[in-house]
C-alpha cells in the first residue's frame, strides 16, 4: 500500500464546537462582516451577541437542540449569524441553494427532516410552496416578513450564554447536500469535529492574518463558501465582505476598496480575471494570492491570471464529504495544474478502481483520502455511505488523479458520474429522473460536454414518447425551469431513436461522449 502523508505538522483534535472555535478567533471590536452592496457593518461583539440572542430565541420557540433548521438565503451577514445560532443551540443546519425551485426545496426539507425554514422575502413564495407536506412548522424571514411568516427580529430572545452540550465527534451540525460519486443528492453529515479540525488544518497553509478581509461571493450554502470563507476567516481573526450574487464589476470594486490580500474563486471567475477588460480599471496590487477550487483549473488559465495580477495562482482540492479541504497549494509554492499537497492529519492513496490495488507513483488511479475531516456519512443512506467510505476509513473520491514525486496532486479525470457546470454539481441521474417525467420523453440519458467558459455543459439524449411531438431544446428547458435550479438546466439536446440499456451507467456515458466527440 502506497500512502502519501501530509508535509504539514499535525493539528490537535479538540472538544470545541464549531461556534466555540469561531468565537475564539473573533476580535469583538473589529468589523468582521460587511454587506458588500450596502456597506452595512457588524462588529465581532455584535455578531457574538446576536448569535447568543438568536440561539436563545430559537430554543424558546422549540428549534434548539436536536432540531433541523433549513437555511435558504444568499450571502448576507445574517446568514453567518443564523448558522452559528443554530449550532450554539445544539441544532443541525441544512443549507439550501436559494435558486432551487419549490420542487427541489421540498425534497430537501423532507429528506433532512427540517423543523423550521429561514429565508429572505425574495424567496417567500418558493418557501411557502416548498414547505407543504413537510415537517416545517414555521418560516422565518430575514428582514420584513410577509403575512403568515415570522421576521427574524422576533426570534431574538434571552441570550444563551453557554453552548448547548453536544458530543463534538458525533453531533451533526451541518447537513449540506451533495451527489457524492453518483446518483441523487444526499445529505452529507458533518460533525462539529469535522468542521473544527478542517479549520485548523486549513489555517496552517492558508496563513490568514488577523484583521484580513476577503470578498465572499462563493455561496455559503455550498461547503466551499460555508467553511473556507465563513468559518475559516472568522476563526482565523479575519472578516468577510458578503456579495449576494456575483457581479464582476462589484467584485473588483469591493476587492480594491477593502484591499483583500487573497481572492477565493472558481474557474469561470479565473477566466474573467485573466481576460476581461474590466480588470484593468481596478488596482489589485494588494492581492498576494488567488485560490481556485470547486472544479479543476487549467494550467494555462491559472498562469495567465497570475501573470496579469502579478501574483501566485493556486488551486486546492476538496469535497463536501471532506468538510471540504484535503489538498492545498502552499502560498508561492504551487505547481501549474496541480491541486496542491495533502493538509495536516491527511493521507492519500491512488487506487486502481477495478482491482483496488495501489498505483505506482505518477500513475493515474482513483484518489482515496483519509483524515479526521471525512464525513460521518450520508443521512439515512448506509448503502451509499458504505460504497464511499471503506471499513478502515478511506473516502473514495470518485476523481482520477496522480501524485508526483513532490506530493502534488493532479486531477486528470472523473470516475464519478457528475457534471461540473461553473463549479456546481449536476447529477446526471437527477436530471434524467426529471426529463422522463416530461410527457413527450420516453427515455433520457445525460452527459457533460466540455466547454471553455462553464467547464462542462449538461447535454441530454432523449427518446420521444410514442405519438408525442418531438421534444426541442426550448420545450425541454421550459419544462425543467420550474423543476430544477437554473444551473442544472439542459444546455444541449439530441433526439435519438433509443438509449442502450445493456450497458452500465459509466459505459453508456462513455458511448454517448464518443457519439458527440466529447
Amino acid at each position: 500500500m502506497t500512502i502519501y502523508k501530509s508535509q504539514f505538522p499535525d493539528v490537535a483534535l479538540t472538544d470545541k464546537t464549531i461556534t466555540q472555535r469561531v468565537f475564539e478567533g473573533i476580535d469583538p471590536e473589529m468589523t468582521i462582516l460587511v454587506d458588500g452592496p450596502s456597506g452595512r457593518q457588524i462588529t465581532g461583539a455584535q455578531f457574538i451577541g446576536g448569535v447568543k440572542s438568536l440561539a436563545g430565541g430559537l430554543t424558546a420557540r422549540g428549534y434548539g437542540a436536536g432540531k433541523v433548521l433549513a437555511l435558504m438565503a444568499p450571502n448576507i451577514p445574517e446568514y453567518c449569524m443564523v448558522f452559528h445560532a443554530s449550532a450554539w443551540a445544539g441544532g443541525t443546519v441544512t443549507t439550501i441553494n436559494p435558486t432551487y425551485t419549490a420542487h427541489e426545496v421540498n425534497h430537501q426539507l423532507n429528506d433532512a427532516g427540517a423543523d423550521v425554514l429561514v429565508t429572505i422575502a425574495m424567496f417567500a413564495d418558493t418557501a411557502r410552496e416548498a414547505a407543504k407536506g413537510t415537517g416545517v412548522k414555521e418560516i422565518i424571514i430575514i428582514g420584513d416578513a410577509p403575512d403568515g411568516m415570522v421576521p427574524l427580529s422576533e426570534c431574538m430572545g434571552a441570550p444563551m450564554e453557554e453552548q448547548s452540550p453536544v458530543p463534538v465527534d458525533d453531533h451533526v451540525v451541518a447537513l449540506p447536500y451533495s451527489s457524492g460519486t453518483t446518483g441523487l443528492p444526499k445529505g452529507v453529515m458533518l460533525t462539529h469535529q469535522n468542521l473544527v479540525v478542517n479549520i485548523d488544518q486549513s489555517l496552517v497553509p492558508a496563513d490568514v492574518q488577523e484583521k484580513e478581509m476577503t470578498v465572499a461571493f462563493l455561496p455559503f450554502f455550498h461547503i466551499y463558501g460555508l467553511e473556507v470563507l465563513m468559518n475559516i476567516y472568522l476563526a482565523g481573526g479575519g472578516g468577510l465582505v458578503t456579495m449576494p450574487r456575483f457581479d464582476l464589476e462589484m467584485y473588483l470594486k469591493l476587492a480594491s476598496e477593502y484591499k483583500t490580500p487573497r481572492l477565493w474563486i472558481v474557474p469561470p471567475v479565473a477566466l474573467a480575471l485573466a481576460k476581461h477588460p474590466l480588470v484593468d480599471q481596478f488596482d489589485l496590487s494588494h492581492v498576494i494570492q488567488v485560490n481556485s477550487a470547486a472544479a479543476p483549473l487549467g494550467a494555462d488559465v491559472a498562469e495567465a491570471m497570475g501573470a496579469r495580477l502579478g501574483t501566485s495562482a493556486t488551486q486546492g482540492y476538496g469535497m463536501t464529504e471532506l468538510s471540504p479541504v484535503s489538498h492545498v497549494s502552499p502560498q508561492g509554492k504551487g505547481k501549474p495544474g496541480a491541486s496542491g499537497v495533502a493538509i495536516s492529519n491527511t493521507e492519500s492513496r491512488i487506487v486502481n478502481p477495478e482491482t483496488l490495488t495501489d498505483m505506482p507513483p505518477g500513475e493515474d488511479g482513483e484518489l482515496w483520502v483519509r483524515g479526521p475531516q471525512v464525513m460521518k456519512g450520508y443521512l439515512n443512506n448506509p448503502k451509499a455511505t458504505a460504497e464511499t467510505i471503506t471499513e478502515d476509513g478511506w473516502l473514495r473520491t470518485g476523481d482520477i488523479a496522480h501524485i508526483d514525486e513532490d506530493g502534488y496532486l493532479f486531477i486528470t479525470d472523473r470516475l464519478k458520474e457528475l457534471i461540473k457546470y461553473k463549479g456546481f454539481q449536476v447529477a446526471p441521474a437527477e436530471l434524467e429522473a426529471e426529463l422522463v417525467t416530461h410527457p413527450g420523453i420516453a427515455d433520457a440519458a445525460v452527459i457533460g460536454v466540455p466547454d471553455d467558459d462553464a467547464g462542462e455543459l449538461p447535454m441530454a439524449f432523449v427518446v420521444a414518447a410514442p405519438g408525442a411531438e418531438t421534444p426541442t431544446l426550448e420545450s425541454v428547458q421550459d419544462y425543467l425551469e420550474s423543476r430544477l435550479a437554473h444551473y442544472k438546466q439542459v444546455r444541449l439536446l439530441e433526439v435519438v431513436d433509443e438509449i442502450p440499456k445493456s450497458a452500465s451507467g459509466k459505459i453508456l456515458r462513455r458511448f454517448l461522449r464518443d457519439k458527440v466527440g466529447a
